[in-house]
Parts: structure tokens; sequence; C-alpha cells
């Protein structure tokens, strides 16, 4: 026998009633009393949704002095770019922690008929290297302020390249 591991506490719980189609008994007719339940439970996942922020700014004008004015644009992480934070974080996520090819993800958006080109996935991840550079600076520099430092020494093969064979000419 198979021992599966309980599913963890703090995941939502969706409950879901089955009660029966009637309330007695099926053989004598008498009223049906509750002894006790029967729960099984199942794990599920929502895949990534997609979904679009729209920013209104209503415009007001002055009759008087002729001005307008609008609230300012909110920040974002790329001026003028269509990806939110989540989409942005999604995509870094994928890439780096899952080690997804872009073009994987690619196809994950296509199937929501989401189009994202590969090449706008590659700007976006430059554009957020540049953006968190500050963030690894100074997390380096929190590192180097220690007496020691721990790291992984594990030894990674890599090529050298051999120089180019000598022509021979005769």
């Amino acid at each position: 026998m198979v021992c599966r591991q309980p599913l963890p506490n703090h995941l939502p719980r969706i409950e879901h009633r089955h009660e029966p189609e009637s309330c007695t008994c099926g053989q004598c007719g008498k009223d049906l009393v509750k002894i006790g339940e029967d729960v099984t439970e199942q794990l599920d996942v929502e895949p990534a949704k997609f979904f679009v922020h729209r920013h209104i700014r209503p415009q007001y004008a002055c009759r008087t002095c002729e001005t307008v004015t609008a609230a300012p644009i909110p920040p974002a992480v790329i001026d003028g770019g269509m990806a939110a934070v989540g989409l942005l974080t999604w995509v870094l996520i994928g890439k780096f922690l899952d080690h997804l090819p872009l073009y994987r993800l690619e196809q994950i958006a296509a199937r929501s008929g989401v189009i994202l080109s590969r090449s706008t996935l590659a700007d976006w991840v430059g554009r957020l290297g540049v953006a968190l550079e500050p963030l690894a600076e100074r997390l380096a520099w929190h590192l180097r302020q220690r007496h020691s430092l721990h790291a992984d020494e594990t030894p990674v093969a890599h090529r050298i390249p051999r120089p180019p064979k000598p022509s021979s000419t005769r």
C-alpha cells in the first residue's frame, strides 16, 4: 500500500457538497439521518490567467485660463510598455527559476490568445536586468561586508577553445 502525503493545510479549500437526490430511504420510505460524511480531496491548479489593467485618466479643462489637468501616468518598470509588473514577474520566473526558454513562454501565452513575440520578451528581460542592477549591486555590497562568504564550489566543466590548426602550403 502506497501512503500518500497529505495535501498542505495552507492551500485554500473549495467545498463541493454532494447530497443524495432524496432524504428518504429508497427501500422503506422513512427519513434518512446523517451519521457522518466521507471527505476526499483533490489537488488542482489554475494556470496563468492573463488580464488587462485599464488606466483611465480623465482630463479636466479650465474655461478661464484654458489649461488642461489630468492625473499623472502611474509609474511603470518599463516606461511606455504594455507589460504590467505581474507579467514581467511571470516572464522572469519562467525564464530563470523554471528554466523555460522564451519560445516556450511565447507558446504558453499564445494558448491564451496573447501574442508575445520572443524579441519582445527578450527586450523585457534585458530592460529588467538593467532596472534590477542597483538591487544586485546593493546585495553584492552587503555580501562583501561579511568576514566570510560561503559558496557552492561544485566544479563546472567548460570548453577551452583550441587554437586553429596551421594550414599547410605546398
